[in-house]
């Protein structure tokens, strides 16, 4: 069944861009207070950033009520997740499980355990970390064979995952595991969310090192770990469908073009006010290249607003914003290349490009590879 791409035409209210004002005023309170410095590469782990932003109410800012959250729109969380990325906030705590765990355990967990994690979500003391990918799989997650088997205890989970992000550092993963063998007519069969906690028995995570000695990504390894009964998060066997709606909130957000900004604020401030045409037409069609993305990534945003599943659309954005961002150090250095080597602001420029340069090929596994991106889209179209 073949569906069309649709972006819907969504503007972002005004209520967002008043949110955006006040965002931008905590950002600096916090840049002046040393709690970081503006736009630096990356997003830092720093809990006391986090419970900052959650008393801001930023944090799983459109759950319902009666969880803590705000009930607000989605798009009034883009805002403030756009001016994070932007600043080069310290968000990894609560990153993640404000982007898409919360959302599934509201939607699937038990009661329960929505009322004890949710809270801590919000409260910015909750970090999860998102097992779907592994060694032999990649971002083939139909092929996933790290084992869930039901015992009188609960379920064994015995296997590993690879370029878990943020694994050493969580509080609990979603972990898509397989607990059925596929059929024959639906390879898709047979998989289950379930809900793990990082610090039970028999679980280790090895780091998987940047060339530059940093990491984020991780191997998790589970040897017989027990996991309760009530931490199946949804249909036994029918995980196919959760997580692909899952992925649309992973895939969809400015954090899929944003990565390598600081690439091109740190090049437009060493060209200076006063561009040469090369220059001026270089940096004109990296910008509308960047502001077209960002539309698409608001569409998807209001789809998701007004309860639907933009599928293909986030995948779209995810596909075209890996390749802008890895592209990007590239034509900035070009552009740079016809500058005096002693300009002001050289020095920045170099050590940001350097940084996007190292961690570019993680660009394409975190959210799903542009080839397993271009299948999905190509099968919505009907094409395969």
């Amino acid at each position: 069944m073949s569906s069309a791409i649709q972006f819907d035409p969504v503007r972002l209210p005004e209520e967002a861009e008043a949110l955006r004002v006040e965002v931008r005023a905590f950002i600096a309170e916090e840049v002046a207070a040393g709690t970081f410095e503006l736009g630096q590469p990356g997003r830092a782990f720093n809990l006391a950033f986090s419970r900052k932003v959650a008393q801001k109410g930023w944090i799983g800012m459109t759950w319902p009520k009666e969880y803590g959250g705000q009930e607000r729109s989605f798009l009034e969380r883009y805002v403030v997740n756009e001016e994070f990325l932007i600043a080069g906030a310290p968000t990894r705590v609560h990153f993640t499980a404000d982007r898409q765990s919360g959302p599934v355990i509201l939607k699937y967990a038990p009661e329960e355990i929505k009322r004890k994690i949710i809270p801590r979500i919000i409260a910015g003391e909750c970090t999860f970390s998102i097992g779907m990918s592994e060694p032999n799989s990649g971002s083939d997650l139909f092929a996933a064979s790290t084992k869930a088997e039901r015992t009188n205890e609960g379920w064994r989970i015995n296997g590993q995952k690879l370029w878990t992000s943020t694994a050493h550092q969580a509080d609990y993963m979603i972990g898509l595991f397989r607990t059925s063998p596929p059929t024959s007519d639906n390879r898709r069969h047979g998989l289950t969310q379930f809900l793990v906690d990082m610090k039970a028995d028999g679980i280790s995570t090895r780091p998987v090192y940047f060339p530059d000695g940093s990491h984020d990504f991780n191997e998790v390894i589970f040897d017989n770990t027990l996991i309760p009964d009530d931490h199946v998060l949804g249909e036994i066997d029918g995980a196919w469908k959760q997580a692909t709606a899952e992925l649309a909130y992973e895939r969809s957000g400015p954090e899929r073009f944003l990565e390598t900004i600081q690439v091109l604020i740190a090049l437009i401030e060493l060209i200076g006010p006063e561009p040469d045409s090369r220059a001026a037409e270089g940096l004109g069609r990296l910008m509308a290249q960047m502001f077209t993305m960002r539309r698409m990534s608001i569409s998807v945003a209001g789809m998701l607003s007004a309860g639907k599943e933009p599928v293909l659309e986030a995948s779209l954005v995810k596909d075209l914003g890996t390749i802008w961002e890895q592209k990007l150090p590239a034509l900035a250095r070009d552009l740079a290349a016809g500058l005096p080597f002693d300009r002001v602001g050289r020095a920045e420029f170099q050590k940001t490009l350097e940084h996007a340069i190292r961690i570019a090929p993680k660009l394409t596994i975190q959210g799903g590879t542009t080839e397993v991106l271009r299948g999905i889209i190509a099968r919505g179209l009907g094409l395969r």
